[in-house]
C-alpha cells in the first residue's frame, strides 16, 4: 500500500513539475496559495519523500513467489 501512495505522489509531482516546464505554471503553488504556504511546503516534502521511496523499487525483486502446494 505505501509503494502505491508513494507513487501516486511521485506522479503528481512529476505532473507539476511538467506544467512548471512547459506552462511555467506550479499547480501545487496555485492550489494552496505560493510556494512558501505552509501547506505548499508540505506537499513538496512528501513528493520528495515518495520520491525517495521509489527509489526502493528500482532495487527490489520483482519475481513471484513460488509456493508449494500439498
Amino acid at each position: 500500500m505505501l509503494d502505491k501512495i508513494a507513487l501516486a505522489l511521485t506522479i503528481v509531482g512529476a505532473l507539476n513539475w511538467g506544467s512548471i516546464g512547459l506552462f511555467r505554471f506550479d499547480l501545487v503553488s496555485w492550489i494552496f496559495g505560493g510556494q512558501t504556504a505552509i501547506l505548499s511546503r508540505i506537499v513538496y516534502t512528501l513528493v520528495a519523500l515518495a520520491g525517495v521511496w521509489c527509489i526502493s523499487l528500482l532495487f527490489r525483486d520483482t519475481e513471484p513467489v513460488e509456493t508449494i502446494e500439498k
